[in-house]
């Protein structure tokens, strides 16, 4: 069996800590334990990759096949400003990964299809259209099943993964015709962070889509502000609309953005230096995480 990687090693080797041979440090959130590790071990499930639900079970392979290869020289581009066609397509591709098809975007995608099922039952149950439950189960209607938690219903994450799956490049084309602002970090005792969900969410407006905010390397993340306009649109994966913009961060703006990336992890985060203040900043931020609401 496969032990396919939901956060690219390409992207993790990044974080590599020059002082440990081929290693960075990671950091739970559910029980602080620091731990040396590499890319290879962490981030990684047993045919996470496979899909049953498709006619091609191991599509989103071929499609990782021209983003991973290209990262590397993607992320150097990006920091030159430097920026064509083939490294949006990479690091669009990476982040569209990330948000769609990792096994955090499993879990609050299930959210909504389990109300959507929840409020089907419910408008069938007013319609006369489900029987009242068997005298073993007293004979209640389907709702007040569901209310007092006899019955309940569960969606196999795999399901709204095959989904975004076949929506990929609905989703690249969506992230990389959107507006960048690449983020450089300069601060030497505050480098970025990322995490086994690497693409935290930032809102000013509830009523706008919430921005994304990736990292790429301790020295460099994106601002990845999604344009409305876009929504329904035909996938363009020549990024016509692609636009970006540089800005040089100051240590409070780094440590927002470590801050958020810390709270949109699922548990693990993964870090290049061994610094005092780390531990310490995660324990402020590790009782968040993100939760679908319907």
């Amino acid at each position: 069996m496969a032990l396919d990687h939901y956060v690219s090693q390409v992207h993790l080797k990044n974080f590599y800590s020059p002082a440990m041979n081929g290693m960075m440090h990671a950091i739970r959130k559910s029980d602080l334990k620091r731990f040396p590790t590499r890319s290879q071990d962490v981030c990684r499930i047993e045919e996470g990759s496979t899909n049953a639900y498709l006619t091609k079970d191991r599509a989103i392979e071929e499609f990782l096949k021209d983003v991973e290869p290209r990262y590397h020289a993607s992320v150097a581009k990006l920091r030159e400003n430097k920026m064509d066609q083939e490294a949006i397509a990479s690091l669009a591709g990476f982040t569209a990964y990330i948000v769609a098809c990792s096994p955090t975007a499993m879990r609050l995608h299930s959210g909504p299809l389990k109300a959507q099922l929840e409020a089907t039952a419910a408008i069938l149950d007013k319609q006369g259209q489900i029987p009242k439950a068997p005298e073993i189960l007293g004979g209640k209607a389907i709702t007040d099943l569901l209310a007092d938690g006899t019955v309940k219903f569960t969606v196999d994450p795999k399901y709204p993964q095959a989904i975004a799956i076949a929506n990929i490049l609905h989703h690249t084309s969506f992230f990389g015709n959107s507006p960048w602002e690449i983020l450089h970090n300069g601060e030497k005792e505050s480098p970025f962070f990322t995490s086994d969900y690497p693409a935290a969410i930032e809102t000013f407006d509830l009523n706008r889509p919430i921005n994304r905010i990736v990292p790429l390397a301790p020295d460099l993340a994106v601002r990845i502000k999604p344009d409305i306009n876009l929504s329904g649109t035909k996938p363009d994966v020549t990024f016509a609309r692609f636009s970006a913009t540089s800005f040089y961060l100051k240590r409070a703006e780094v440590l927002e953005v470590n801050r958020l990336l810390v709270r949109c992890a699922e548990d693990t985060i993964f870090f290049r230096d061994d610094l005092d203040w780390i531990e310490g900043f995660v324990a402020k931020n590790c009782r968040y995480r993100i939760e679908p609401v319907t």
